[in-house]
């Protein structure tokens, strides 16, 4: 047998491993997301709600009354604006979700086996966890995050029409390129500095947690390495991750969200610390948790769709567990 039959007869993941896991993660990505989007979009429309810098700038004259809670929210949306436009969004959050967990998920576990290195014993500290987690976290949001940015914009759409203004975008093509033209390369990047700092806290949240809960119960319980071990540690990781990262998200969603003028700039926050200061000194500190109960009933079962489904695709295409 030559070597070119040699190297087409070892299976695919083993020849391509990392490309093999990002097309992995990015699948399981898709379908947790697709499963979880209204819950999502609810807390979009949460976290803009009564921002104070609107109200001081004028922009709010003639509004709607917004919605309060997550239930009447969500009800508002079906009734307004009909049921389908609970996945408003889908298209570009799902587009952002093959890049950033399918790049997350490959940095993770390069760094993890390869760069920080696990322990003698094959354990992962906990602290070379939470480097790993952040960096892979914060590495995957940068590439995707004007994935995001279209994804919030468009998912604000259904409000303005309510409201009496006129839509921004006709559709995902149209609004990538809607916004290069008005803010450049740049202002496909609007919001990407809390968006990295959000994606950072989320992931010590997600993938830390996951996989040192994970190890924690194969090592020290009578629990293998099956869906209920998975299902136990994707739910630890869904609560941690939605209480650090929901901060980092409230500011985010509002700079994606706010207007801007010919040169891209923002007219309501110069940064992402501005946000925050005007946030916390108009509405309170708790208003950073706008979206919360949404954001964490997104996460869990996000985090378990996405970990379930994760585990088992690696299992049937021959990788080994995450």
């Amino acid at each position: 047998m030559s070597p070119a039959e040699d190297e087409r007869s070892i299976p695919l993941p083993e020849r391509w491993p990392r490309a093999s896991k990002f097309a992995l993660s990015a699948c399981a990505a898709a379908v947790a997301e697709l499963v979880t989007f209204p819950l999502d979009l609810t807390k979009t429309r949460l976290q803009v709600q009564g921002e104070a810098a609107v109200r001081r700038n004028g922009a709010a004259a003639g509004q709607a009354i917004p919605y309060r809670g997550m239930l009447r929210t969500a009800a508002g949306i079906v009734q307004e604006e009909g049921l389908q436009k609970l996945w408003q969004g889908a298209t570009p959050a799902v587009y952002r979700h093959i890049v950033y967990s399918g790049v997350r998920m490959v940095a993770y576990e390069h760094l993890r086996d390869s760069v920080l290195g696990r322990s003698e014993d094959e354990s992962f500290p906990f602290w070379k966890a939470v480097v790993g987690g952040m960096s892979a976290g914060a590495i995957g949001q940068f590439f995707a995050s004007p994935t995001d940015l279209v994804k919030v914009q468009m998912q604000m759409e259904g409000k303005r029409k309510l409201e009496g203004k006129p839509l921004r975008f006709r559709g995902v093509h149209h609004a990538f390129m809607k916004i290069l033209s008005e803010g450049g390369i740049r202002g496909l990047w609007a919001g990407w500095v809390p968006n990295v700092q959000r994606a950072a806290l989320v992931n010590m949240g997600d993938l830390t947690t996951y996989d040192s809960v994970k190890h924690f119960l194969l090592l020290n319980t009578p629990l293998v390495d099956n869906s209920v071990t998975h299902s136990v540690a994707s739910c630890c990781s869904g609560v941690v991750a939605a209480v650090l990262g929901t901060p980092a998200d409230v500011v985010k969603t509002r700079i994606m969200n706010q207007p801007r003028d010919k040169q891209g700039r923002g007219l309501l926050y110069k940064s992402s610390m501005d946000c925050l200061i005007q946030t916390v000194q108009g509405e309170g500190f708790m208003s950073l948790y706008k979206g919360f109960v949404p954001t964490w009933m997104r996460m869990a079962p996000w985090s378990l769709v996405f970990w379930l489904t994760y585990e088992q695709i690696r299992r049937i295409c021959g990788v080994s567990s995450f």
